[in-house]
């Protein structure tokens, strides 16, 4: 049940990321049932003024638990680096048109990054995350075994000194047992609903967040040849392949929904179409800003699998000099900014930033 291949060394200090929710509830009491020596942390990030924040609900909840399984409670504070490293990424992403995933950043610079170094400064042998994804005896990033929860996708920025020093204690479980097995222990996280929208942050909706930032600004949407048939409120806001956010005015006989096929942030339009979207797919997508985790580049030229969205099916490819990937089958809705995940079978091997 606990299938906690890795944790044999009893004894060993362990410091737990501790977000108040039921994954890392439960990776912490498996880890105390494993025999460590465990410390709950959390990590307070920045929050902004304009948001109604739950912070303080979470850190409270998380201390309950901690209480609960009679382990220490630490605060850290973490908003210098969250503020810069994930918040004004994003902003500045978008300003140039691009959709970033604050998730990949939030694990590399928080929770792998200032959370990890405080950890390893403090004596701790392991950091560990409520993620769904799994470290084999080789210290290899594997995908979580519910395929319907894993998160490896958003942990390919991960190096071997950090996963040789990374406890996964639910990797190997589904959604339903994690729960199940909080239910049994009297933790009061048990039925408490996941987080959903930006990482720590929570449930906000993106543009209402940019628009604190970046200005709404009236903008042309057109057809594909270049006829006004709408308008929308910023294109800095909008997505490749998103089919909302914009009004059209104009309607046709087909009543199929507009799909954004491009647009232009420095004229600030955007293109749409009700069936263009296949016809612009394509096999071959580039990359930058890579990372291996098994800290050496894959061959080139050998088959892998690769998604380009979180929960995308796996997609054959191959990896091409000038770190290309090309695809066996055309891929749809390409969207620059957002990560492309490279596996071999199980493995994560890594990923970059789609260009």
């Amino acid at each position: 049940m606990l299938a906690l291949d890795r944790m044999i060394n009893k004894g060993k200090k362990v410091y737990v990321g501790m977000s108040g929710g039921v994954d890392s509830s439960v990776s912490a009491l498996l880890l105390k049932k494993a025999g460590y020596d465990v410390t709950g942390v959390f990590i307070k990030v920045w929050q902004p003024e304009f948001f109604e924040c739950t912070w303080r609900q979470d850190r409270l909840d998380a201390m309950r638990v901690c209480a609960k399984l009679d382990i220490p409670f630490i605060t850290l504070d973490l908003e210098k680096e969250y503020k810069k490293e994930v918040v004004d990424y994003m902003i500045s992403e978008y300003k140039l048109g691009r959709t970033p995933n604050p998730d990949v950043m939030c694990n590399k610079y928080v929770k792998f990054g200032g959370f990890f170094d405080f950890a390893m400064k403090q004596g701790a042998d392991y950091v560990a995350t409520g993620h769904y994804a799994r470290i084999d005896d080789r210290c290899r990033l594997l995908a979580g075994r519910d395929k319907n929860k894993d998160q490896s996708y958003f942990l390919w920025t991960l190096w071997q000194r950090q996963l040789s020093k990374t406890l996964f204690p639910i990797g190997d479980m589904d959604k339903p047992e994690v729960r199940r097995l909080a239910d049994k222990y009297g933790l009061s996280t048990a039925l408490k609903k996941d987080s959903q929208g930006l990482c720590f942050i929570g449930k906000i909706d993106i543009k209402d967040f940019l628009k604190n930032y970046i200005k709404e600004k009236k903008g042309k949407v057109l057809d594909i040849s270049g006829k006004v048939i709408g308008e929308h409120s910023g294109a800095f806001y909008l997505t490749i392949g998103q089919r909302h956010g914009f009004t059209v005015t104009k309607k046709t006989p087909n009543d199929s929904p507009y799909y954004i096929i491009s647009k232009d942030v420095n004229k600030n339009t955007i293109t749409v179409s009700q069936d263009e979207l296949k016809k612009r797919d394509t096999k071959i997508i580039k990359i930058s800003d890579l990372n291996w985790t098994l800290g050496e580049a894959p061959e080139l030229s050998k088959k892998y699998s690769a998604r380009i969205r979180y929960r995308q099916p796996l997609e054959e490819c191959v990896i091409k000099k000038g770190f290309e990937l090309h695809f066996t089958n055309p891929q749809n809705a390409i969207t620059p900014g957002q990560s492309a995940v490279i596996y071999d079978g199980e493995i994560c091997l890594g990923g970059g930033i789609i260009m």
